[in-house]
């Protein structure tokens, strides 16, 4: 008898130590907290408590805000903290991040997300947030005039249109929040140019070109324009040049420039030293920079850069880019967060086109088109992540499409196309490690192989359904083996465990004729890196639902690459002014 109850007492205490181990693995929720908007995307942060085994996922859903239905997001991204940013880091838990893309601006929508852990703590939270819009100058600001300093000594000027001020050193020293400074066509031959005091968000101090030809020259000084630890300064219509850095507005906030020639010899508009709420909101759009590089790379890595920025909440979109070093460039100046990179062209990049290095989340870089470049869009590193890389068109890169150095974690690539020569898809940071990158739906050219080829150490990565075009050699190096071809690396279950890649013929994928160069010195024109798919190309048809990513598809499925066969491409570059919506 004795012996029964205590076999039965063992069973309850295994059965109650069972019961234990699963409610320490389950999820808890914890705080969720909304990113700073942009006019086309929303974004949140969840700490997840618990969740030991890490088998808990977050579904995302969302609709206009009074609308019936809800539609699919893509889930949150879980960020581990062996990469994450110590500010990231969740004390007995993980970092979920998350985007919902391609939303109309100045729009109120509700989210809807839903924790769900096989082990317990299902919870499903709601918010309503709302997009941005892109800044519009109030009707009634103050017009200040302002012609070039003449060289007679005249007085300053009152602003009026009969007295304008005579230089723009002179205008800002007056100028309050509310203050459009209309600048006369001619050239003001002036540096360490500084307003007086800050604008607010209803009232800025707008310094704009009346006509063309207004050029800010700084006359070869270390600085043209100085808006440091300002806010609500915009800058529109102008040429700046002939300075080292042309705008300086390290840790700023919603700095606007827009609609401006910028000639580089150094840096265009720099924004340093940010984390997170130190620089926000900036608009840098329908810009043309132009540096001084040469194709291809001979004298290493250039100092000329067009867009240096860190902080959160940033949009750079629609700017033309030639002739630099590295297109949109953050370095380790700083990090970058909850942020849109797209639509802007980008010819001529001796080292990255579009650099996410050091960012955290919500990092998103879309419809960008890259020519001629070191390596098209780098993460060297991202510290956990998300960072979405989608819906881009990138030709002819000397290195690869895609830089992942530095013991970095947390990208997506999604519908990207990459045409260049040799191996189309290199990943080769030495024996650092490359985590958490997931892939789908991306079209890979090149002219020989491995198709795929890796150097580092590929962990906890997620790869599946890309197409890939090469020529000659193996399919695939990963973690020090090689694989033949596509299903040899899908039955070995290294690389793939769900569809594997995609092997493609080299004929009749672009409408275009788009082919890869035989060798990157060959530059090619912008032009030439039209990716649209050819009637009957072997990439339609081919693609993974991705919700929110590739909605609305044309055929069966989606395509692989940037664009959906039968819809218009991208407009890269600056926007026509009948179609600026400022």
């Amino acid at each position: 008898m004795l012996a029964r109850k205590l076999a039965a007492l063992a069973v309850l205490l295994l059965v109650g130590a069972n019961a234990c181990a699963r409610a320490a693995e389950a999820a808890r929720g914890g705080t969720l907290t909304p990113e700073p908007a942009t006019p086309s995307a929303l974004a949140v942060r969840w700490a997840i408590r618990g969740d030991s085994n890490a088998n808990a996922t977050v579904a995302v859903a969302y609709r206009r805000k009074g609308d019936e239905h809800w539609r699919d997001g893509y889930p949150l991204f879980r960020t581990y903290p062996d990469r994450v940013s110590p500010d990231n880091l969740v004390k007995d838990g993980w970092l979920f991040a998350g985007s919902v893309i391609d939303l109309d601006p100045g729009t109120d929508y509700e989210l809807r997300l839903a924790l769900a852990d096989p082990d317990g703590g299902n919870e499903t939270r709601r918010l309503t947030l709302r997009t941005a819009t892109e800044p519009r100058a109030p009707a009634d600001l103050r017009v200040l005039h302002v012609v070039p300093r003449g060289a007679d000594g005249a007085a300053q000027g009152s602003g009026g249109a009969q007295d304008p001020f005579r230089g723009l050193r002179a205008a800002l020293a007056t100028a309050r929040p509310g203050d459009l400074l209309r600048l006369a066509p001619g050239t003001y031959a002036e540096s360490a140019l500084r307003p007086n005091q800050a604008g607010n968000p209803a009232r800025p101090i707008v310094i704009r070109g009346n006509g063309d030809g207004v050029v800010l020259d700084g006359g070869g000084a270390p600085l043209l324009i100085d808006l440091a630890s300002l806010s609500d300064i915009w800058v529109e219509n102008v040429t700046l040049r002939n300075a080292q850095d042309l705008v300086r507005a390290d840790r700023s906030h919603r700095i606007v420039i827009r609609g401006n020639r910028i000639d580089l010899t150094g840096r265009g508009v720099v924004a340093h030293g940010a984390i997170y709420k130190e620089a926000t909101g900036f608009f840098i759009t329908d810009n043309e920079f132009v540096g001084t590089t040469e194709w291809p790379r001979a004298r290493g890595i250039e100092g000329v850069l067009a867009i240096n920025i860190t902080g959160s909440g940033h949009v750079v979109a629609y700017n033309r880019i030639t002739r630099v070093a590295d297109g949109i460039h953050n370095g380790d100046n700083g990090r970058q967060s909850a942020m849109d990179i797209y639509n802007n062209e980008i010819e001529l990049a001796t080292d990255d086109g579009i650099e996410t290095d050091y960012s955290d989340t919500n990092v998103r870089v879309f419809r960008n088109r890259i020519t001629n470049a070191f390596s098209g869009i780098s993460g060297q590193p991202v510290y956990g992540g998300p960072v979405y890389v989608f819906r881009n068109t990138i030709l002819n890169t000397q290195y690869s499409p895609f830089k992942l150095h530095n013991d970095m974690a947390g990208m997506l690539l999604f519908h990207n196309t990459s045409v260049k020569a040799g191996s189309p898809f290199v990943i080769s940071p030495a024996n650092e490690t490359v985590r958490d990158v997931v892939t789908r739906n991306n079209l890979f050219v090149g002219t020989g192989g491995p198709a795929l080829r890796t150097t580092g150490q590929m962990q906890r990565c997620d790869f599946d359904n890309d197409g890939y075009s090469w020529s000659t050699g193996s399919f695939a190096t990963w973690n020090g083996k090689t694989f033949a071809s596509p299903l040899a690396a899908k039955m070995d279950g290294a690389i793939y465990t769900r569809l594997g890649a995609i092997a493609l013929p080299s004929w009749f994928l672009f409408a275009s004729g788009l082919f890869a160069p035989t060798h990157f010195a060959e530059r090619r024109p912008s032009a030439a890196n039209d990716p649209t798919l050819a009637e009957g190309s072997a990439a339609i048809d081919k693609g993974v639902l991705l919700p929110n990513f590739n909605d609305g598809f044309r055929g069966k499925a989606p395509d692989l690459g940037c664009c959906e066969a039968g819809e218009p491409v991208p407009h890269y570059g600056p926007r026509p002014k009948e179609r600026r919506p400022w």
